[in-house]
């Protein structure tokens, strides 16, 4: 079995001094939540920890929300950051485990190996007794980072087309069942509602418990009862790229790694009017 990439609060304040481990707060929020992601930090966020916005970190050239960037804007984006190649680099969140999942998988697909996520997130953190800090963040120094783009990470609108025809791969919507039945309005607008056909619906929401992530036997009962078989590959999507990297995370605890994960996600195949659409269950 692969070492988790999960820590607990204990495991991170053990360690929140060592000169080579950075932690980011790369808390991120729908509209719907009406929270602010850049006041809560500067209200409260982790001694030293450092902003990683994921909106920040985009493709500016692509109308869909936070797509990666190019390796080399990755890299030099991380470099103002003052983080550097051979550091330990631990994620959170303000939700528990919503965002931070989404910032480990860009960091993992950029080459980062030793990137982790804070089990619980910050409300963990909280509940443990340990300090946080106010204010901006504390000024870094520029470090070398280099970002080299693992591409099969990555699944396009082409990729899932030709996984949903062979069979040669799971299509995993990390979506709430309603939004996956087309029973609600997508939050994005001129995107239609409902899902890929042949895709499976598996919410993200049922792989947590008070925002950290079930443990190995619960998980495999979870991603039974949806239909997901660990042991064949997984493409997995969502509204945006972002909660689909909580499935993504979660298969990587149970040492099967997902085979990539569909940037574009629902808010580019549900706006795009070429692509076929299914509703009601999967």
């Amino acid at each position: 079995m692969a070492a988790s990439p999960l820590v607990t609060p204990d495991w991170l304040h053990q360690r929140l001094t060592a000169p080579d481990i950075v932690v980011l707060d790369a808390s991120w929020y729908l509209p719907a939540a009406g929270r602010d992601p850049e006041a809560e930090f500067r209200a409260a966020h982790i001694p030293n920890a450092v902003r990683f916005d994921i909106d920040a970190m985009n493709d500016e050239g692509s109308s869909l929300p936070h797509m990666l960037p190019r390796p080399e804007v990755f890299a030099s984006r991380m470099r103002a950051l003052g983080i550097g190649d051979g550091m330990q680099i631990v994620v959170y969140d303000g939700q528990g485990l919503f965002s931070a999942p989404r910032a480990w998988w860009m960091l993992r697909t950029f080459g980062v190996r030793d990137a982790l996520v804070l089990d619980g997130g910050l409300p963990a953190w909280v509940a443990a007794g340990f300090p946080t800090e106010d204010g901006d963040p504390r000024p870094r120094t520029r470090r070398h980072f280099t970002a080299r783009l693992d591409n099969g990470a990555v699944a396009d609108a082409g990729d899932v087309v030709r996984v949903l025809a062979s069979g040669s791969a799971q299509v995993v919507d990390a979506r709430s069942g309603p939004r996956f039945r087309g029973e609600e309005t997508e939050p994005r607008p001129g995107v239609r509602p409902g899902h890929m056909p042949g895709a499976l619906n598996l919410h993200y929401a049922a792989l947590q418990t008070e925002g950290r992530l079930k443990g190995p036997e619960d998980l495999r009962k979870v991603l039974a009862e949806n239909g997901v078989d660990p042991d064949r590959p997984v493409v997995t999507t969502c509204g945006s790229g972002v909660t689909a990297a909580i499935v993504a995370l979660a298969l990587e605890t149970l040492d099967r790694p997902a085979r990539a994960l569909y940037d574009g996600s629902w808010a580019e195949w549900g706006a795009d009017t070429s692509r076929p659409v299914a509703t009601g269950p999967a």
